[in-house]
């Protein structure tokens, strides 16, 4: 790499991390949290808006008061959920979460779903989080409205470079964010409960709005008002299972470790999101279909007014939502890097980068989410339509899985203690199950049309990607198996030097060419310019070169064919004979000087490589600009 962009690199990224200090970058539990469960706790920024949002369309503020028992379900939902979470942490102890369950208890059908349906969720989450972020941004920063979609780009690729420096180093760096938010909003909520005992329930901004309806209400029609709200309610479980994905990140033990962060995150969403829905029901805040200003902003400026902590309270919103992110940057890589382990997805996302991440995978998320971004134009209330089904079908398979898990544990196990203890594992999964499977169907019910048939859409094109990808790999591995009794040794090395013109790289080629003592060896030329010809000749025959020069004429000019044709023939005179063709490059410093070198010579190697029985062989000379980079040309 050229010293500039070496520079670059570990300016933004940091210094190389042996493999060795891979205990280093473990996890405590209060760096988890920032890590794992920020994309969770910031889901209580908007979850309750969306319930108010679909409760708004029946067009009478006394719906609104039917948030209270919607959210009371979706807090028991998410209570369930950790805890049947919770035993996947003891349970898989090595990481990979819903993926890993179902490939051990459901098969390879099941588990490429759950691992398409994460995949999908977590460009979501990005998308989505960041987009909130913004609109938190916006909501009280109005003028910056116009720059939403750069500024969620900008923050992409600023959440892309701080995660290719590790998963400890981001997660110190969003520790505090996270952490401010988890304050303010409780102080928050101890203000407004403060200020309603003493001096009266604040109003928000928004009370006085009239609601329009434009949904049917009254009868069956409520029940599918609520279930539509409860539907979009269910954001607020986003990102609950990537603890489970990355159990191997935390310290030692990691199982328990993992399990108590998730018990943390579960009592801080449950109580904080229970917290802003009975404010924003209090304060009679009203949704706005463009999420600007949003409820939480506005439930804060109701309690606070415009004070400098009501402008704290924005910026460490827009800070946890914008790093709610980093969940997927943590869990996007991970898993893509044991999918590409199991063949399903390219090997390059598997391996490592310098600082002991998976940059591949990183860089990988951050380019999808830009798209996804820029292709919505940053509007919230787009993405949000494609978010959570990939994150209730993961949730069903995992917990299914769990249940079959435990069946499996019970066969093998005859202590009664051990049997009943698994017995109430089993429970825990199998609710969660049931349950999840159950708000599966309405998500998906109420979601489809709205935008979710475009996130399910995704998560069926990338499941048969995943299984052409591995019927490749097992295609190519089937293929590379040697044969029982080895590869037999051709019969002779027939070497062919290419040569343009008398020079230093040419010679080298064929002193090169010499020492390999092929069977026969020949100096091979394309005849375009007679003249050049002639003078090419002169000069080999003057060095008395015992190499013999062989001349091939191409009245149209073209250089690889006639070389190939040369080739060809040799091969079908002497089939059992490998041709070696040795082809003279320069080596150069500057990006733009390969531009202009060594494009014949690129252009004829890889029709080359497809030749049976041809090998190839590059003779590198160093020009001088190549010591001004050492390491590589690029």
């Amino acid at each position: 790499m050229s010293g500039t962009t070496e520079l670059l690199k570990r300016l933004f990224i940091g210094r190389a991390i042996p493999s060795n200090r891979m205990g280093e970058t473990l996890l405590p539990k209060k760096i988890a949290l920032a890590v794992f469960c920020s994309d969770p706790i910031s889901s209580v920024a908007y979850a309750t808006e969306q319930i108010l949002l679909v409760l708004g369309t029946a067009g009478a503020a006394s719906y609104l008061g039917l948030a209270a028992p919607i959210a009371a379900g979706v807090a028991l939902l998410l209570a369930i959920v950790v805890a049947s979470y919770r035993q996947t942490c003891f349970a898989y102890p090595t990481g990979g979460g819903a993926y890993i369950v179902s490939k051990d208890n459901l098969g390879e059908t099941a588990a490429l779903t759950a691992a398409a349906a994460l995949l999908v969720d977590y460009v979501m989450t990005v998308a989505v989080s960041v987009v909130s972020g913004v609109v938190a941004i916006t909501s009280a920063i109005t003028s910056l409205a116009p720059d939403a979609v750069e500024l969620s780009v900008a923050a992409v690729v600023l959440l892309a470079l701080v995660n290719l420096r590790g998963v400890k180093e981001s997660g110190t760096a969003f520790a505090f964010p996270t952490y401010a938010f988890i304050l303010l909003t409780f102080l928050l909520l101890a203000t407004g409960v403060y200020r309603a005992l003493t001096s009266g329930v604040p109003e928000a901004p928004s009370a006085h709005l009239t609601l329009q309806r434009t949904a049917h209400v009254g009868a069956v029609y409520t029940v599918l008002l609520c279930l539509r709200a409860f539907a979009s309610g269910c954001t607020a479980l986003t990102g609950v299972e990537a603890i489970s994905n990355g159990v191997p990140a935390f310290k030692a033990p990691k199982a328990k470790n993992a399990a108590a962060t998730l018990v943390i995150m579960g009592a801080l969403a449950i109580s904080m999101f229970s917290g802003i829905t009975a404010l924003a029901i209090a304060t009679h805040a009203r949704a706005y279909p463009n999420g600007n200003p949003s409820v939480i902003s506005q439930i804060a400026e109701g309690v606070w007014g415009r004070s400098l902590l009501y402008y704290a309270f924005q910026a460490a919103t827009a800070g946890i939502l914008i790093l709610a992110a980093n969940t997927a940057f943590n869990g996007f890589p991970t898993l893509a890097s044991i999918l590409a382990r199991d063949r399903y997805l390219p090997r390059q996302l598997h391996n490592r980068g310098d600082r002991l991440a998976f940059s591949n995978g990183i860089v990988l998320l951050a380019a999808i989410s830009v798209a996804l971004i820029i292709g919505f134009n940053a509007n919230i209330e787009k993405l949000i339509q494609l978010y959570i089904i990939g994150v209730f079908t993961s949730f069903t398979l995992s917990q299914y899985g769990m249940v079959r898990h435990w069946n499996k544990e019970l066969s093998h196990t005859t202590d009664p203690a051990r049997r009943t203890s698994i017995r109430r594992s089993q429970a825990i999964n199998a609710t969660g199950a049931a349950v999840t499977g159950l708000v599966l169907i309405i998500v998906v019910r109420y979601k489809f049309l709205a935008g979710a048939y475009l996130a399910i859409a995704a998560m069926i094109v990338l499941f048969f990607v995943m299984r052409a990808v591995r019927r490749h790999y097992d295609a190519v591995a089937n293929e590379l198996k040697p044969p029982p009794g080895g590869v037999p040794l051709p019969s002779r090395n027939h070497a062919v030097v290419l040569v343009s013109k008398m020079h230093a790289p040419a010679l080298r080629a064929l002193a090169y060419a010499k020492a390999t003592r092929p069977h026969d060896l020949t100096a091979l030329t394309v005849s375009v310019d007679d003249q050049e010809t002639q003078q090419l000749v002169e000069e080999w025959d003057a060095r008395g070169l015992s190499v013999p020069l062989t001349i091939i004429s191409s009245p149209y000019r073209e250089i690889t064919r006639p070389v190939l044709d040369y080739v060809d023939r040799i091969r079908r005179e002497s089939p059992r004979d490998v041709v070696t063709v040795y082809i003279p490059e320069y080596v150069v410093g500057r990006w733009w000087e390969q531009l202009l070198h060594n494009q014949s010579a690129l252009r004829l190697k890889g029709r080359l490589l497809y030749k049976p029985g041809v090998m190839v062989t590059s003779v590198p000379y160093q020009l001088e600009s190549s010591e001004r980079a050492p390491e590589s040309v690029w």
